[in-house]
């Protein structure tokens, strides 16, 4: 993640979905660090000052970000845990690690789609004869960003049996 102030046009790493799209994906203690944001009926309130707080811890402990990777795991109507990879555990943070098989799609629209992107996540997963543990969303660009792009993708990551 590049910190605004770095940049006043970017903020956001431009994502490449080939990496992400319909893939299996296994982790051993990937690390992250996790936050909350507030919602309303599922709409982040305080998304972008959680990201500049967690984008001030990173950059003072010096850490990487691992693939700009932020998934969001709407645990609420008033709630979303972010999880942030990262390359080293950091201090003063809440550190976790995830394990497990995930399967990765990506989609690409507004964000008005994530009910129907779900579905079809889930109808795929269902197919593929697999089961959801967990759902996370990974949206990989801020709206500005996105308008940049002329894209905005969302990755939908499932952990599975």
């Amino acid at each position: 993640m590049t910190s605004q102030s770095e940049t006043n046009t970017i903020c956001c790493p431009e994502f490449d979905p080939i990496p992400w799209d319909d893939k299996m994906i296994v982790w051993e203690n990937k690390k992250f660090i996790r936050d909350s944001v507030c919602t309303v009926f599922y709409m982040p309130l305080n998304f972008g000052s959680v990201m500049k707080k967690l984008d001030k811890v990173i950059t003072q402990a010096g850490v990487v970000l691992t693939d700009g990777l932020c998934l969001s795991d709407h645990t609420s109507k008033w709630n979303m845990d972010l999880y942030l990879a990262v390359d080293k555990v950091i201090p003063n943070a809440e550190n976790v690690l995830i394990t497990g098989k995930f399967y990765s799609k990506v989609y690409e629209g507004s964000f008005q789609n994530t009910g129907k992107w779900t579905k079809d996540f889930e109808s795929i997963v269902k197919y593929k004869e697999m089961t959801i543990n967990k759902l996370h969303m990974w949206y990989t660009t801020c709206p500005k960003c996105a308008k940049k792009y002329g894209k905005n993708y969302v990755a939908l990551l499932a952990q599975v049996e």
